[in-house]
């Protein structure tokens, strides 16, 4: 697949790497492409970098891996997103996209893609490393559009998580944020390190 992922810290460094490794020709979009520190990525093979309309002119899936309140004023800048599939990486459980809920309502609003909730309710540092003890961890994702969702796990198992968990429609996207709250929660509230991920286990 053709990849855009918008934004260059830790979670869309992490996510470009991933999908790269997956095999998929990713382009991340940056506001500022000649950031020496966000240029330097285009050293790994299949991850190139462009301006945000650039990239996702060029893509068939759009990641965003952006501060969630940005998302507003972040749409106009997208372009065309017809036939495109959204993936919100976002988390608005500090700062919300007003008048939004969270960056996936704005983003479905405000735009033609089809939209999915994904990879957001876990450190990057399990984005980059997925294996514990030889044993993958889980991903999870909401929406209603099941394209969208068809793209979302297929992504993630390239990415090398063991499964990506349904967690429900449109009006499942609150509790997967909350969900993500829990591990950030447990990894900084309470002390237990950004080194710790969730797995389904089945008896």
């Amino acid at each position: 697949m053709k990849i855009a992922v918008i934004g260059s810290g830790n979670v869309g460094d992490a996510l470009a790497k991933r999908f790269a490794n997956g095999g998929h020709q990713v382009t991340i979009g940056a506001r500022n492409p000649e950031n020496p520190k966000t240029k330097s990525i285009e050293a790994i093979h299949n991850i190139t970098v462009s301006g945000i309309a650039a990239a996702v002119a060029a893509s068939e899936v759009v990641v965003i891996a952006t501060p969630a309140h940005v998302a507003v004023e972040l749409s106009p800048q997208l372009g065309d997103l017809s036939g495109k599939v959204l993936i919100d990486a976002t988390n608005a459980v500090q700062k919300k996209p007003e008048p939004y809920a969270t960056a996936f309502h704005a983003f479905q609003a405000l735009t033609t893609a089809a939209c999915v909730k994904c990879f957001n309710t876990t450190g990057f540092e399990n984005m980059q490393n997925p294996w514990y003890n030889n044993v993958k961890i889980d991903m999870f994702m909401a929406g209603s559009n099941a394209q969208a969702k068809a793209v979302a796990r297929q992504l993630a198992l390239d990415a090398e998580f063991a499964e990506c968990y349904d967690f429900g429609g449109d009006d499942k996207v609150q509790l997967l944020e909350q969900f993500a709250l829990s591990w950030i929660n447990l990894a900084i509230m309470q002390g237990q390190g950004r080194n710790i991920a969730f797995k389904v286990l089945r008896r």
